[in-house]
């Protein structure tokens, strides 16, 4: 029987199909295509099984089909989920809107806030206090009636939110029975979708599940459709946290991250084939770039912001920087700027001879990374045109008369900018998390990834870079590598004692059942499914929890003591820990996916065929290179860069300095093999390129300040209301770069360096100064400036 893997994306749906003998085939079809077929995933089923279009699909034939989505993701950022009804206490009706006063500009004079997801909020009368009391009884009736009413005028899906309702669960069921009996077709409510405290958060979460699971629901069925008989079992879906589940089971607020989650296990699987257990997921696609860090766990987070939206659920903690191949390169006051904006697939690039603006894939084209003969065997067999390097350099000529610099200059100038705005990201998931990534490894996919490894990894000071055969479907290759998984969450909020630990197993052993049933349900059998138990821990006056296996006390206070070492730079000492909640997931095996190990035979490099031979412009200047197309090579052959090896689907820039090696499993492994030159020194002439470089990176470590001070932070002022700035200043306590944070501090601020530096003279390293002198910088006595000199291994400052 066949397997099909897939995983439709926004632009284009990716399907990894594996036939009864096990043979693996690739399909790249668009994702919307209404004149050729109705679905993409269905449509490339079809293809494969020989079947006519719209023809019924044998479920006989096939094992398995596993899927992500962006149809969740896609409703969610143009609000088009199903029409929703919040029902809330009495006297909450703005909560949601209110939420955390958190500004998502915070220096736009003009705010638009997002559209809220539900239209219609019910004042339900109840109220029940923290400890279990009963403050106001449900009302039955009057709730009834005002369901009815909102049924009446159009609404079908509904979310309950209820104060304390994650823990004194009563009403807030009551009230959902009241929902079903009025005809509402979903009905979410909070302790079922997120049982966890902060209401903000938690009801944001069940308003999404309300709003985007009837979505979901249609698709599903829709695709379920499509088959002759049932797919229970074998239809399955891909959630944020990176697990499998029946397509049953799928639910709005699971689905945010279906296809990057298929990327990130994709990343995760072939490395640990290729040896490599510590990992930097890279995934450049044509608008955006994904990161992820994994070092023999999946990372991932409970509170997340989508589109406006808080969501409370597991997810992969992926970041996403607006830098792609399409992203528009433009100078914007001097300086070098790349994206966010998109050029899209329409117009598209310059290059795409549409009209469209100049983007990555222009530089690329410029520095000779592509080529045009190429185009078409990176892109498909379907590519209108190959790209067309006369638009894209007339708009650079342009620009590069106003900045006084070489067409190849400027334009390998864009292409650094966008590598240090992906490896700023890089940081944002490793650096600013406590990892030192030096001896990571860079896993590449996505279509542009591969051109771009070899400086993102120098960026970085990373020796190695991995690239499966499918990099560029890696998305959909991960859905075939996934677990089925089933999870489930429950608050505590009770300080770590003896007694809280028991209270703690007990509701362990109850969500263990739980989940554990739930995957066997899926057709996994006993010895295939395992658990996984962890308590969420904090210290006590914070909120930042950290999860920790559950173990004895004594070792779940040495773990938590590492882990908050590691993540925040410092021992929390002998304060209390308090349990925020425990979490159970049962896990049922992955597929078994062999990549076999093949024959190694190194031969000459001078053995390889080439392709072609032509300048590519690297480190300032052209270099010949070898462009060697991807299927000339076999295990154990090597190639030394300057070289562009071409694939299928990508084109793999290898940069002087290091060397590209098959091995036996047929990846592609970059090795930096000689010591990178160091910088040249600065001139005194203003450098575009540089100055956006230098821009981002003091901006960077701006950021990164103000994570680590949000992270260790107990005070609520500063943890929740964001109450603090964090700036860079030049030795004389001139502004330099300053993250956005509270502007009002940021005004006085280098009033206060320059206090500090005017009266101490003797400055080493090492020290730092703190004040709260309003006369000398400070805005009033509460808050509280910390100024640190920086100084370089020398002591120079």
């Amino acid at each position: 029987m066949w397997d099909f893997w897939i995983d439709r994306g926004g632009t284009f749906t990716d399907i990894v199909a594996r036939d009864p003998e096990g043979r693996l085939a690739t399909a790249k079809l668009l994702s919307e295509n209404p004149e050729q077929y109705e679905d993409a995933a269905l449509a490339g089923i079809r293809r494969f099984l020989d079947l006519a279009p719209g023809a019924a699909i044998s479920a006989a034939r096939v094992a398995s089909v596993k899927m992500g989505t962006t149809v969740a993701t896609n409703a969610l950022l143009e609000r088009k989920g199903e029409p929703t009804l919040l029902v809330i206490t009495r006297g909450l009706a703005d909560q949601l809107r209110l939420g955390y006063q958190a500004r998502p500009d915070l220096f736009a004079r003009h705010i638009v806030l997002p559209e809220m997801l539900y239209s219609s909020v019910i004042e339900a009368d109840e109220r029940v206090r923290a400890d279990g009391t009963v403050e106001t009884p449900l009302d039955d009736a009057a709730l009834a009636g005002d369901l009815a009413r909102a049924r009446a005028d159009g609404l079908t899906a509904c979310a309950i939110v209820f104060v304390h309702g994650y823990r004194h669960r009563a009403h807030e069921a009551q009230a959902g029975a009241l929902a079903r009996a009025a005809g509402f077709t979903q009905v979410s409510v909070s302790h079922e979708v997120s049982p966890l405290m902060k209401m903000v958060s938690r009801g944001d979460t069940t308003v999404v599940d309300a709003y985007l699971s009837p979505i979901l629901r249609r698709y599903v069925d829709r695709v379920a459709a499509a088959f002759d008989g049932p797919m229970t079992g074998k239809l399955m879906f891909m959630q944020s946290s990176g697990g499998l589940t029946d397509a049953g089971l799928f639910r709005g607020k699971d689905a945010i991250l279906s296809g990057p989650a298929g990327g990130v296990v994709g990343a995760a699987r072939v490395s640990a084939i290729a040896g490599q257990d510590k990992i930097i997921g890279f995934d450049m696609g044509g608008t955006s770039t994904d990161v992820c860090h994994y070092a023999g766990a999946f990372e991932r987070v409970m509170h997340s912001r989508t589109a406006g939206v808080r969501i409370t659920a597991p997810m992969m903690n992926i970041h996403t920087v607006a830098a792609g191949g399409g992203s528009i390169l433009s100078l914007r006051d001097g300086r070098l700027q790349v994206g966010p904006e998109s050029a899209g697939a329409d117009p598209g690039p310059a290059s795409y001879g549409r009209g469209g603006p100049l983007a990555v894939t222009d530089a690329n084209l410029i520095t000779g990374r592509l080529r045009p003969e190429f185009f078409p065997a990176i892109f498909g067999p379907n590519a209108d045109q190959p790209l067309d390097p006369a638009p894209a350099r007339a708009q650079f000529t342009a620009m590069a008369a106003e900045t006084g610099m070489s067409v190849e200059a400027l334009a390998e100038g864009f292409l650094r900018i966008a590598n240090e705005n992906m490896a700023n990201a890089i940081k944002t998931i490793s650096v600013q998390r406590g990892h030192e990534i030096g001896g990571h490894c860079l896993t590449v996919f996505g279509g542009a990834g591969a051109q771009h490894a070899c400086a993102i990894a120098d960026t970085l000071g990373m020796q190695r870079c991995l690239i499966h055969p499918f990099a560029s479907l890696l998305s959909a290759y991960g859905m075939g590598l996934a677990d089925i998984r089933a999870a489930r969450v429950q608050a505590l909020e009770t300080e770590l004692t003896a007694e809280a630990r028991m209270q703690a197993a007990v509701a362990i052993e109850r969500l263990s059942g739980t989940v554990h049933d739930e995957v066997a349900a899926q057709g996994v059998d006993d010895p295939r499914i395992r658990l996984e138990m962890v308590l969420h821990l904090k210290v006590k006056g914070t909120d930042t929890a950290l999860p920790i296996a559950f173990a004895p006390l004594a070792e779940m206070r040495t773990a938590f003591d590492a882990a908050h070492t590691a993540r925040f730079g410092f021992h929390p000492g002998e304060t209390p820990l308090v349990i925020e909640a425990v979490e159970v997931e049962a896990i049922g095996a992955a597929t078994d996916i062999a990549e076999p190990a093949q024959p190694v035979a190194a031969r000459p490099e001078t053995a390889l065929e080439t392709a072609l031979t032509a300048p590519v412009w690297v480190e300032g200047g052209w270099e010949e290179a070898r462009f060697v197309r991807r299927s000339a090579m076999r295990p154990g052959d090597r190639l030394t860069g300057p070289a562009v090896l071409v694939e299928d689907h990508t084109a793999i820039l290898i940069a002087p300095g290091w060397q590209a090696a098959i091995t036996e499993h047929d990846h592609v492994m970059l090795t930096r093999i000689e010591a990178r030159a160091e910088e040249r020194a600065l001139g005194t002439a203003a450098d575009p390129v540089r100055l956006e470089v230098f821009n981002n990176l003091f901006m960077s470590i701006a950021e990164q300040m103000g994570a680590v001070l949000e992270n260790t932070a107990a005070s609520v002022t500063i943890k929740e209301r964001l109450d603090f700035s964090c700036a860079v200043f030049d030795a004389e306590g001139d502004l330099i770069a300053n993250a956005p944070h509270m502007p009002v501090h940021l005004g006085s601020m280098g009033a206060s360096v320059k206090t500090v530096i005017a009266q101490n003279p003797g400055m080493g390293p090492g020290d730092a100064y703190m004040l709260n002198a309003p006369y000398n910088g400070g805005t009033h006595l509460p808050d509280i400036t910390v100024v640190a000199p920086v100084w370089d291994a020398a002591g120079t400052e």
